[in-house]
C-alpha cells in the first residue's frame, strides 16, 4: 500500500507542473492586463505598477520567477487586492467553500444511496423507475438552472428559506447545499443501484437468503460493502468537483467562499489569483482521488491482494 501511495504522489508532480504551466501561459495569452480597467491611472503610475509586479519582464522570466516562488509555497501577491497575498485570500475563502462542499456531499450520499438501494431492491417496478427517472432529471439539470428554480419556489413564492447568505440567518445553508449536491446525488443513486444489483445477484447472497438471514442483514452486512464500491471510486472526483464547481452556487446564493475570488479574478485578469486557485484545486483533485483509491483498495480484498503481489 505504501508503494502504491508513493507512486501516486510521484505521478502528481508532473500533473501539477503541466497544470501550472498551461494555466500560466493561457492566462497571459488573454488580451488585456490586470490594470486595464483602471483608466484613470497615469502612464507613469502604470509603468511603476508593471515594474512592481514584474509585468515588464520577458514572459519566460516571469514564468521562471513564478515557478521558483511556487516551489517555496509562495503564490504571490494579488493584483486586485493589493494588501493581500493569494495565500491569504485562499485561506479566507476556502473554509466557506469547504463547508458548503461537505454539506453537499453528505446530502448527495444520503439521498443518492437511499434512492439507489431502494431502486435496486424494487428492481423493474415503480419503486425503481421513479427514483431513476428523477435521478436522470437531476443529472441533466445544471446548477445554474436548479439554483434559481429552488430560490424562486422556496425563497420567494413560499418564503420558507432565505435566498442568500451563509450562516447569517437560520436555514440559509439549505438551498445552496441542495443545489450543489443534487447532481452528485443523482449520479450516486444510479451508480449505487447498479452496484447493488450486481452484488444481489451473486451466489453468496443467494446462499445467505437460503440460510434464512433477514433482508436487513443481507443488505447492510453482506451486500452493501460490495455494492457501494463503485460509489467509493466516484467520491474522489465528486468531492473535488464539488470544491471546484461551487463557484456558480456561491454566486447565486452569495456564499462568501473562494468562488467569489476566482470569478472576480477572471474578470479582473488577476493572474496570480487565477493561478493560485487553479493550482490549489488541482492539488485537491489529486488528493481526493488518491484518498478514494485508498478507500477502494481497503474495501476490495482482491485489489489488496493484487497490490501485495506487486500487480
Amino acid at each position: 500500500m505504501l508503494v502504491f501511495i508513493l507512486k501516486r504522489l510521484l505521478q502528481a508532480i508532473p500533473v501539477l507542473f503541466l497544470v501550472t504551466t498551461a494555466t500560466f501561459f493561457m492566462v497571459r495569452s488573454a488580451p488585456g492586463g490586470p490594470f486595464d480597467k483602471d483608466r484613470s491611472i497615469p502612464p507613469e503610475v502604470m509603468t511603476q505598477l508593471n515594474k512592481r509586479y514584474h509585468l515588464d519582464d520577458p514572459l519566460w522570466k516571469q514564468y521562471l520567477d513564478y515557478m521558483g516562488n511556487l516551489v517555496k509555497g509562495d503564490f504571490g501577491p494579488s493584483f486586485k487586492y493589493a494588501s493581500h497575498s493569494v495565500t491569504e485570500l485562499i485561506a479566507a475563502g476556502f473554509p466557506a467553500t469547504a463547508e458548503l462542499s461537505l454539506y453537499a456531499i453528505l446530502f448527495a450520499l444520503v439521498a443518492g444511496l437511499s434512492a439507489g438501494i431502494y431502486a435496486a431492491l424494487k428492481h423493474n417496478t415503480a419503486g425503481d423507475y421513479i427514483p431513476m427517472t428523477t435521478a436522470m432529471l437531476g443529472i441533466c439539470m445544471p446548477t445554474f438552472v436548479l439554483g434559481p428554480i429552488l430560490l424562486l419556489i422556496f425563497g420567494l413564492w413560499l418564503g420558507w428559506l432565505p435566498v442568500a447568505g451563509w450562516g447569517q440567518v437560520p436555514g440559509d445553508k439549505v438551498l445552496p447545499t441542495i443545489t450543489l449536491g443534487s447532481v452528485y446525488a443523482a449520479y450516486i443513486a444510479r451508480i449505487s443501484r447498479g452496484g447493488m444489483l450486481e452484488v444481489l445477484s451473486q451466489d453468496y447472497i443467494r446462499t445467505a437468503r437460503a440460510k434464512g438471514l433477514s433482508n436487513f442483514r443481507i443488505i447492510f452486512v453482506h451486500a452493501l460493502r460490495g455494492g457501494i464500491a463503485p460509489v467509493v471510486s466516484f467520491l474522489g472526483p465528486a468531492i473535488a468537483g464539488l470544491l471546484a464547481g461551487s463557484f456558480v452556487v456561491e454566486s447565486i446564493f452569495q456564499v462568501p467562499g473562494l468562488g467569489r475570488f476566482y470569478v472576480m479574478a477572471a474578470f479582473n485578469r488577476d493572474y496570480t489569483m487565477i493561478l493560485g486557485c487553479t493550482i490549489f484545486f488541482a492539488f485537491l483533485i489529486i488528493v481526493f482521488n488518491l484518498l478514494s483509491d485508498i478507500l477502494l483498495v481497503w474495501l476490495n480484498p482482491k485489489l489488496r491482494q493484487q497490490l501485495s503481489n506487486g500487480v
